[in-house]
């Protein structure tokens, strides 16, 4: 009875503090309608910048439930180990190493004792890793240990590591040249890296072309009904998230899932549904029977997160990059709402 009361009592200290700091309660978020149940049959994530850490994180924590990630602009799994500084320094600027030997040895030993996925279920999974020669933000020496850190517990490793591209988002109708690094961070660099990410995934005979215009639906979901404790906002995520469906998915029809995480600046506070109806996925969506999700983080002072990053160096707790971690179970929850 105690331990309730005191945590009552941390519960209603943190939501007083949130309000004076201009933070929004969970109240307003159940206008959104939940997720639907939909014939899920495998699942695959994706992410750029912080979306793409998350991504990498997610694979491994959860390898029983992703079948294959798709790494953009992004660095290997643990790679901020607790700490901002300590992560800007080796998972960006490449100035000292990502200790690669000592990230391997943590994931054996946190999946020894049950805290991720056993690391065997990351034999022979398909990663596809983008990374641009004039990315200003995370150097090829951090990309590359990415890389090499699934090749070394055997995954099926893709790496397109040649074009000039800044640090964004690359598809065959962004707006914005190739090495750019700006917003909304969406680049062209003449090139279908969606297609080339997905044929790695299930295979070139098993992709067909992208739909020339989007024919599905682009709805919005309450996202607090998922999160840990029903406050998204606490944990600096979104109270809403996207959902591209194809109509042969709405019906019925067995579709797989592939979960796209943006970047830092490019959650819907700062590039509303852009980043969801600009991906280039919805495309292959509509020819391919795939389903797309897109979570949302949210901007928190109570986090220190002012650029809505998703958590790669542990603003929601040391165990970010865990089973347990409040962001990756958020995003689970949803995978399992929707079928997967």
């Amino acid at each position: 009875m105690r331990f309730r009361s005191l945590r009552a009592a941390a519960v209603t200290l943190a939501a007083a503090l949130a309000a004076a700091l201009g933070v929004t309660s969970p109240a307003h978020a159940w206008g959104e309608p939940g997720l639907p149940s939909l014939n899920i049959t495998d699942t695959y994530v994706t992410g750029i910048s912080s979306g793409g850490f998350m991504a990498s994180q997610l694979q491994v924590a959860y390898s029983g439930t992703f079948k294959g990630s798709g790494i953009v602009a992004a660095g290997p799994y643990y790679c901020g180990k607790g700490g901002i500084v300590t992560g800007l320094i080796a998972c960006g600027t490449g100035l000292i190493s990502t200790d690669p030997e000592g990230i391997e040895n943590i994931t054996r030993r946190w999946s020894a004792e049950g805290k991720i996925d056993p690391v065997s279920n990351l034999a022979g999974k398909p990663v596809w890793t983008y990374h641009g020669t004039k990315d200003p933000l995370v150097q090829d020496r951090v990309s590359d240990e990415g890389v090499q850190f699934y090749r070394d517990f055997g995954a099926r490793t893709a790496y397109h590591d040649y074009d000039p591209a800044g640090h964004g988002w690359p598809t065959p109708n962004a707006p914005l040249p190739c090495g750019w690094t700006f917003y909304p961070f969406l680049i062209n660099c003449g090139n279908d890296p969606q297609g080339e990410m997905l044929r790695h995934w299930l295979g070139s005979g098993n992709v067909n072309a992208p739909a020339a215009t989007q024919t599905g639906t682009l709805t919005e979901h309450d996202q607090d009904r998922y999160t840990p404790g029903g406050w998204a906002q606490w944990y600096s995520l979104g109270s809403k998230s996207y959902l591209y469906t194809p109509s042969s998915c709405a019906a019925g029809e067995a579709c797989k899932l592939v979960v796209a995480l943006h970047g830092c600046l490019s959650d819907n506070k700062f590039v509303g549904s852009r980043f969801a109806r600009e991906s280039h996925l919805n495309e292959y969506a509509d020819t391919n029977h795939l389903v797309i999700l897109y979570p949302q983080t949210d901007i928190s002072l109570v986090r220190l997160n002012p650029q809505g990053c998703w958590d790669w160096w542990g603003y929601t707790g040391s165990d970010y990059a865990q089973k347990s971690a409040p962001q990756m179970r958020a995003i689970v929850n949803e995978v399992h709402a929707l079928g997967g």
